[in-house]
């Protein structure tokens, strides 16, 4: 095979010689470059030759690269190879005689071969140097990793000290001895490289799940092998993002709280817009009648029965004072009867106003006496108001404006009970009902209005002469709150007018 076959296969075993970077005290001379070429003996087909003709062939290729002189000479025993050294400056090759002089210059194969032994051994050298500064960047890498790691072990929570250790153990081992073959070599180095990268992954993870912890400024501190920056960042960090948190928490729950009063407030109006305006289409669907306003009718009661009567329907409340006016006009003799009685369970005379044979009008309260100094038998519209308070049960009565008379000790400390019934024309002798005809109201009735205190004299003057409308705030004076029976009726009445008629 020719000298150009052989370096063709040189070409091809390039990666070979690549992995000879390793050794320290690599250099290309004549004994290792004889150890390369007879490595590729096999590939230039000149293993199976002779003894002999391989050292022929080593030789002449160490003189081709060497710059030697090749002699032949034939004499009995062969071929010999004689080497000349080459004079300062000159040339490597093959054109020198034995006497320094040059027989022939060098051929382009050879030229290529020389160029081509000369790039290999730069190319080792600088690989070399590579893997030498690698070396030492790894080593640094691990110790700075071995350190990290020897941190973040003292720091983590539920590792035992035997794993620390065989940690620790791992990390300084991670390099090792450098294997001799090159090709170990470089694959030690790649899963170095990978191990290294799978440990700062590590550290990396253990990083970012450090702030989601919950960790306590004691577990904080004890993180001393850290640097005392990180140290100062991850309290900074963490008390920023507990202030945080506080603030947001109390602004929620500060705006749940004005969102629920809010509501609560709402509500409430709502609820009382929508009571008030039901009562006030109930009262609207019950006054829908033919008179002029609600409370202007009168109840006519023209026979003397027991069975003839009105009922307010609303009830009272628990009182310790009231005012009673009403309208009324009676010609009946002898005495009026009952305008009026409130019963309760228990006592049918709560309050009561009656005239009946020859007696005087009186006042009952709690089935208690007082005679009141008024006279309404005339047959004309007469305005009476009585008044009574619980303290030293004191009384005043009223007629047509003026105070006729007064008096105490009617039931005093006594409060009127709640949940009666008020009957107009009769006297009830059980709650709402066993009427007796001898006691009966014959006439007429109107603008009976109940309140829960003393009312002024002047308030009751201007009740009297017209001059004011005020209804009453226990019980007012409306066609809806009055019920009639028995044959007694309900008319329009304008009773200032009818007033001045009559006079």
């Amino acid at each position: 095979m020719s000298v150009r076959s052989c370096l063709l296969r040189l070409n091809y075993s390039w990666s070979q010689l690549k992995l000879l970077g390793s050794l320290s005290e690599f250099r290309l001379k004549e004994v290792q470059t004889f150890w390369i070429l007879f490595d590729f003996f096999p590939y230039c087909g000149v293993r199976s030759a002779s003894p002999l003709g391989m050292l022929a062939l080593v030789v002449g290729l160490l003189c081709a690269l060497r710059g030697c002189t090749v002699v032949r000479s034939q004499d009995a025993t062969g071929s010999r190879f004689v080497c000349n050294a080459i004079p300062p400056g000159a040339e490597s090759g093959c054109g020198y005689g034995p006497s320094g002089n040059r027989v022939q210059s060098s051929t382009p194969v050879e030229d290529e071969l020389r160029n081509t032994i000369i790039q290999l051994r730069e190319t080792i050298l600088q690989q070399k140097e590579t893997i030498v500064s690698q070396q030492g960047t790894i080593k640094e890498l691990n110790s700075k990793l071995t350190r990290c790691e020897s941190a973040a072990d003292e720091s983590s929570q539920g590792k035992s000290r035997g794993q620390s250790t065989r940690r620790k153990e791992h990390g300084k081992n991670t390099m090792g001895d450098l294997p001799r073959d090159p090709s170990e070599t470089i694959d030690q180095l790649g899963k170095t490289m990978q191990s290294l990268k799978g440990r700062l992954e590590n550290l990396e993870q253990q990083g970012l799940r450090l702030p989601s912890t919950n960790m306590s400024a004691e577990s904080i501190s004890a993180l001393a092998p850290l640097p005392p920056e990180l140290r100062d960042l991850l309290r900074q960090r963490l008390g920023a993002l507990e202030t945080q948190l506080l603030r947001k928490v109390a602004e929620l729950e500060e705006e749940k709280s004005q969102l629920y009063n809010e509501t609560a407030a709402h509500r409430q109006r709502t609820e009382s817009a929508l009571n008030s305006l039901l009562e006030r289409i109930t009262e609207l669907e019950k006054s829908n009648s033919a008179f002029k306003s609600p409370e202007d009718f009168k109840v006519s009661l023209p026979l003397r029965t027991n069975y003839l009567y009105g009922r307010i329907k609303k009830s009272l409340p628990e009182m310790y004072a009231f005012t009673i006016c009403m309208w009324l006009k009676s010609s009946a003799s002898p005495g009026i009867g009952t305008p009026f009685s409130y019963g309760v369970p228990g006592q049918a005379n709560e309050i009561v106003l009656i005239e009946w044979g020859n007696n005087p009008i009186e006042l009952l309260v709690n089935d208690k006496v007082a005679q009141l100094p008024l006279s309404v038998s005339d047959g004309r519209w007469h305005h009476i108001c009585i008044t009574w308070t619980t303290r030293d049960g004191f009384w005043e009565a009223y007629q047509d404006g003026e105070r006729l008379g007064t008096g105490d000790n009617l039931a005093p400390w006594h409060p009127i009970k709640p949940g009666g019934v008020i009957i107009l024309g009769q006297e009830q002798d059980i709650v709402g009902g066993r009427f007796d005809a001898t006691q009966a109201f014959v006439g007429e009735l109107s603008q009976f209005n109940m309140w829960d205190r003393v009312l002024r004299p002047v308030d009751i003057v201007g009740l009297a002469n017209c001059s004011a409308y005020m209804p009453g705030n226990v019980v007012p004076w409306i066609d809806a709150n009055v019920e009639v029976f028995g044959g007694a009726s309900k008319a329009a009445l304008e009773i200032c007018e009818d007033r001045a008629f009559d006079s």
